[in-house]
C-alpha cells in the first residue's frame, strides 16, 4: 500500500490526526521499501521511531494497532510504567520482545492452519466412520503353547482369507454410504462415542510460570513429553467431534519448528511494539532510595530499542529492524526529559491534536465501529430499533467536550461514559421494548443528564 492509501484506511477508522497518520504510513512503506534493497544495503537501514505526544484519548493506540492490522505484522502495547530496572522484581525489558514473538507465533500458527484444514478435515471425517463402524480385523488363535511366541512361533488366523475379505468388502461398503452421509451432513446430531487426548494443563506448565522461561527454557518441552498423554472417551454429537479431531488432526500436520523460524523471522522483520505512557519514565528522579531509577528504566529499555539479540524458548530474535511507536501525554514531562540516548533512537516526534467539538461529533458517527452504530446493532439484537437526530448527537458532542474542559481531559473515551448514562435505562428495559421504534433526539438525551450537568460535583464523580 502507497502512504496516501495508508491514511485513507486509517481514515475509516480515526478521525483527524493527520501528522500522526502520514508519519507512520511513511514508517510503513519504509519497510517496503527496505526489502526493494540489495541484502548488503537492507542491513544498514534501520527503521525510524516515533514518538506520539499527546493526551489520553485522542487515537495514539488506535493509529498504532489498526496500522499493524492493515499490513498484519505482529504488534504489541506495553505500558513502559511496568517494567522495572535490572535488580528489581518486576517485568523485564525483554519480556516485550518474547511477547512480540508469541503474538507472532499466533499468526503464523492461524495461517498454517488454514492451509491444512481441508486435508485435517477429511482426515478427521474419516477418524468418524472409524468410530461409527470400523474396519473387521483378522481373530487369532490364543497360544496353546506358552513358549510359542517366544521361540517365533505364529499363530494361524482363526478366520480363512476369503471370510475377511468379504466381511471388510461388505464393512467398507457400509463406511461409505456413512462417509456419503457425512458429506451431506446428515448424521450432524448423532451421538457417538470417541476417543480424545485430555489436555488438563500439567505440573510442569504450572512450575515453569514466567521467571523460568525469561532464562529461555522450557520444562515442558524437557519434561512433558517424557509422560505419554492421557486418553478419555467422550459421547458427543457428530458436528463436535469433526471440529475435536479437526484441531487434533491440523496441530499433527503442522510443522512447529517451521512455524516457530518464520513467526521469528515476521517479528523481526515486521514487528511492531507500541510502548505506551513512556512520559510516566521520563523527568528526574527524586533524590536517592529504593524506588526504582526512572532512568535505570530507560537505560535497559535503551539496548532493545538500540537493537539487540533477545534470547527465547523459540531460538535468538534480533531487534534491529522491529518498529517502536512510543506515545505519552508529556504533561508533566517532555520528550527532552528522556535520557539522550534514548531520544536519538526517536528520531520522529508527532504532536496529536486535542479533541475539538467537530472532532467529537465525527467519532460518534463516522468510523465503521462508531458508538452509534455499536449501540443500534447491540439493540437491535433485542428487536429494538433506535436512531439519533442530529441535534441529539450535537447535544452529546457539546457535552463530552464540555466536561472534557471542565474536569481531566479523557479524549473520545468521555463519549463512552455520557452515551452509557444516556442509554442506561432503554438498554435495561430493551427487553420490555421488542419491536419497538425510539428516536433519541435532544430532549430526551437532555432529560437523562440535566441533574448530572447542572451539579458540577457529580459530574465530575459520573460523567
Amino acid at each position: 500500500m502507497t502512504p496516501r492509501e495508508i491514511v485513507q484506511e486509517l481514515d475509516k477508522h480515526i478521525v483527524g490526526q493527520n501528522a500522526a497518520k502520514k508519519a507512520v504510513a511513511i514508517a510503513l512503506r519504509n519497510r517496503y521499501r527496505r526489502k526493494m534493497l540489495s541484502e548488503e544495503l537492507r542491513e544498514e537501514v534501520y527503521p525510524k521511531n516515533i514518538i506520539m505526544i499527546g493526551s489520553t484519548g485522542v487515537g495514539k493506540t488506535e493509529i498504532a494497532r489498526r496500522l499493524a492490522r492493515l499490513v498484519k505484522a505482529p504488534f504489541i502495547k506495553v505500558e513502559a510504567s511496568k517494567f522495572t530496572e535490572v535488580g528489581y522484581v518486576g517485568r523485564d525489558v525483554d519480556s516485550m520482545v518474547r511477547d512480540l514473538v508469541q503474538t507472532s507465533i499466533r499468526m503464523v500458527k492461524s495461517d498454517k492452519y488454514e492451509e491444512v484444514e481441508d486435508k485435517a478435515k477429511q482426515l478427521a471425517e474419516e477418524r468418524i466412520v472409524d468410530s461409527i463402524l470400523p474396519l473387521p480385523r483378522p481373530k487369532s488363535r490364543a497360544s496353546k503353547n506358552p513358549f510359542e511366541f517366544l521361540l517365533g512361533g505364529m499363530s494361524e488366523p482363526s478366520d480363512s482369507d476369503d471370510s475377511l475379505d468379504a466381511r471388510v468388502h461388505e464393512a467398507e461398503q457400509k463406511r461409505q454410504i456413512i462417509r456419503q452421509k457425512l458429506s451431506r451432513m446428515e448424521l450432524e446430531q448423532e451421538i457417538i462415542e470417541i476417543e480424545v487426548e485430555e489436555n488438563n494443563a500439567s505440573f510442569m506448565e504450572v512450575f515453569s510460570g514466567s521467571g523460568v522461561e525469561e532464562m529461555g527454557i522450557n520444562l515442558q518441552d524437557m519434561f512433558g513429553n517424557l509422560i505419554p498423554k492421557k486418553r478419555k472417551k467422550r459421547r458427543v454429537t457428530v458436528e463436535e467431534a469433526k471440529k475435536i479431531f479437526t484441531h487434533e488432526e491440523a496441530q499433527r500436520l503442522l510443522d512447529m519448528d517451521e512455524i516457530h523460524r518464520e513467526a521469528i523471522m515476521r517479528a523481526e522483520q515486521d514487528g511492531i511494539i507500541f510502548l505506551d505512557e513512556i512520559d510516566k519514565i521520563a523527568g528526574k528522579d527524586s533524590g536517592y532510595g529504593p524506588d526504582v531509577s526512572r532512568g535505570g528504566v530507560q537505560r535497559d529499555i535503551l539496548p532493545i530499542v538500540e537493537g539487540s539479540t533477545v534470547v527465547t524458548k523459540y531460538g535468538p530474535v534480533k531487534t534491529d529492524h522491529i518498529l517502536f511507536i512510543a506515545a505519552g501525554a508529556f504533561h508533566v514531562s517532555k520528550p527532552s526529559d528522556l535520557i539522550p540516548e534514548l531520544q536519538g533512537r526517536f528520531p520522529i516526534r508527532v504532536e496529536l491534536e486535542s479533541l475539538t467539538r467537530e472532532d467529537l461529533r465525527r467519532i460518534f458517527v463516522e468510523p465503521h465501529n462508531s458508538l452509534v452504530k455499536q449501540y443500534v446493532a447491540l439493540l437491535e439484537t433485542e428487536k429494538v430499533h433506535i436512531s439519533f437526530t442530529d441535534e441529539a448527537i450535537d447535544y452529546i458532542a457539546d457535552m463530552a467536550f464540555e466536561v472534557n474542559a471542565k474536569t481531566e481531559n479523557i479524549g473520545a473515551r468521555r463519549l463512552y461514559t455520557i452515551i452509557e448514562k444516556v442509554l442506561e435505562d432503554l438498554l435495561f428495559d430493551a427487553p420490555d421494548h421488542a419491536q419497538e421504534t425510539i428516536i433519541i433526539d435532544k430532549t430526551y438525551v437532555a432529560e437523562r443528564l440535566k441533574k448530572i450537568v447542572e451539579d458540577e460535583d457529580l459530574s465530575r464523580y459520573i460523567l
